[in-house]
């Protein structure tokens, strides 16, 4: 039997514990290489792109086997290589852990809260984070109101070019935002990145100035937004953002915002804390 390891440990050397310890204990039904591939992709835990010595020295496994671990792991989508050699999570590791999100208990917790406020507000409003350069959705609420665009969870929208992306990024550490600017990078044009970055340049200046982002027919043209960060107490970093849109026909942008931001402010605070 494998004894307890201590959740409190890193997860990298909570599991490079338990295949030193499954080795003494001869388990015949522990798969070595396995254990040690699931160990490999631990090691990125907290850093976004690691070097082949580096994986070495960290999970302190042969460098053939680390050729061999990652060349596997790559090609099952759950390593990629970078632009300079290195490695980060690939995405099939992505998808997996945004399904993991999408039901993690702050979502979970936030779902009825979504509810009440796009009930009360008649506003659609939405719960997301970044991957991969785009705002991937783990909760939504319809509007009364029709819209031409009605995003489910799991639907992805531009990081540039909406409310829900800017205030992600605006309200981002600058480690990453860089991480956030990495992958448009990767993922767009030139003259796209270029433009992407103006966007949440300006995006972020006004986010500090007035604490919330807008987007006003960018994204879809009858389609207005504002949205806020969300701060998770538990992990201490802004881990979600959240939006509400209205039909822009509707309303004027500065209007809808000085009636809907401090709401939905409010909204983002019980969720961030558990409320």
């Amino acid at each position: 039997m494998t004894k307890n390891i201590s959740a409190a440990l890193p997860l990298l050397t909570r599991m490079n514990s338990i295949l030193e310890q499954s080795k003494e204990d001869n388990d015949r039904q522990f798969v070595t290489a396995l254990g040690r591939g699931l160990s490999l992709l631990t090691a990125f835990e907290n850093d976004e792109r690691l070097t082949h010595q580096q994986l070495c020295q960290m999970t302190d496994l042969p460098k053939a086997t680390i050729t061999r671990l990652i060349h596997t792991l790559t090609t099952l989508g759950f390593l990629r290589v970078t632009e300079h050699g290195q490695y980060q999570l690939g995405s099939s590791a992505v998808r997996l852990s945004a399904t993991a999100w999408s039901r993690h208990d702050m979502v979970a917790a936030a779902e009825p809260l979504l509810r009440q406020f796009a009930s009360e507000n008649e506003v659609s409003v939405n719960l997301a984070t970044e991957v991969e350069g785009e705002m991937r959705y783990h909760a939504c609420c319809r509007s009364p109101a029709r819209l031409s665009v009605n995003l489910q969870v799991g639907s992805a929208v531009p990081v540039a070019r909406t409310a829900i992306g800017r205030a992600f990024y605006a309200a981002s550490s600058p480690a990453r935002q860089a991480v956030i600017d990495g992958n448009l990078k990767e993922h767009l044009s030139t003259e796209d990145y270029n433009h992407a970055q103006s966007a949440l340049s300006n995006a972020a200046d006004h986010y500090k100035a007035y604490g919330y982002t807008v987007s006003d027919g960018e994204f879809s043209t009858d389609i207005l937004a504002v949205a806020v960060g969300v701060f998770d107490v538990a992990t201490g970093q802004y881990t979600y953002s959240l939006n509400a849109s209205v039909p822009s026909a509707n309303w004027e942008s500065e209007e809808y915002a000085a009636m809907i931001v401090p709401k939905l402010q409010a909204l983002a605070e019980r969720i961030g804390g558990g409320v």
